[in-house]
């Protein structure tokens, strides 16, 4: 059970054992001594917050996998499955929400091709049910930490749905089939779940 429905689940226990420790302390020690906890129960609230987000109703639209500024959008090679294709890459928040969110409804697949790049430890390849390929690399976050992935091979997600966390934030790249639209430019902020940031077209 979610005792904390609006903590990423990483924060879960920390967020308990803070307010427990709050709660003992001021019952035996008094207010002023308990503050102290108090206080790092608030913080591990704003660190670990997890809001819900309205998911715009667009089957075919990319969402932002996370909160933060797109720096980068190239055309390159998808070092995954070994394509042409766009590349958006995200900078988070350090200030935001870390918890990730799938970009578009599918099912996860292996990819074929797993890069040697140690700052890449995680690359989730969702394929539509339309066939197109959309791929979210998660990168090292600023604690230098591997990033955190919810979902399994052989698994469906639901865009918009959380799929993993990245602690203090990091770099997110997407790989887009290249007879995608985008809907962002660099330098503009988005949001994760809720922020359209390409199109995935057809005909």
């Amino acid at each position: 059970m979610n005792r904390f429905p609006f903590v990423a689940r990483e924060g879960q226990v920390l967020l308990l054992a803070a307010t427990l420790a709050a709660v003992v302390v001021l019952h035996f020690a008094g207010l002023l001594a308990s503050v102290p906890f108090w206080l790092l129960s608030i913080l591990i609230l704003v660190v670990f917050r997890d809001p819900e987000r309205d998911i715009p109703s667009q089957p075919m639209a990319v969402l932002s996998p996370a909160d933060g500024r797109i720096t980068a959008v190239t055309t390159t090679r998808d070092p995954y499955l070994d394509r042409d294709s766009i590349r958006v890459t995200l900078q988070m928040n350090p200030f935001g929400v870390f918890t990730t969110r799938s970009p578009v409804e599918g099912k996860i697949l292996q990819p074929p091709h797993v890069p040697e790049d140690a700052r890449m430890p995680h690359g989730v390849w969702l394929q539509t049910d339309e066939g197109d390929d959309v791929v979210m690399v998660m990168m090292r976050g600023r604690l230098h930490t591997a990033p955190r992935c919810y979902i399994r091979i052989g698994e469906r997600i639901g865009q918009g749905k959380r799929c993993g966390f990245v602690h203090l934030g990091g770099q997110i790249d997407v790989y887009l089939p290249q007879r995608s639209r985008l809907d962002v430019t660099v330098g503009d902020w988005v949001r994760s779940g809720s922020d359209v940031i390409a199109t995935l077209l057809h005909g």
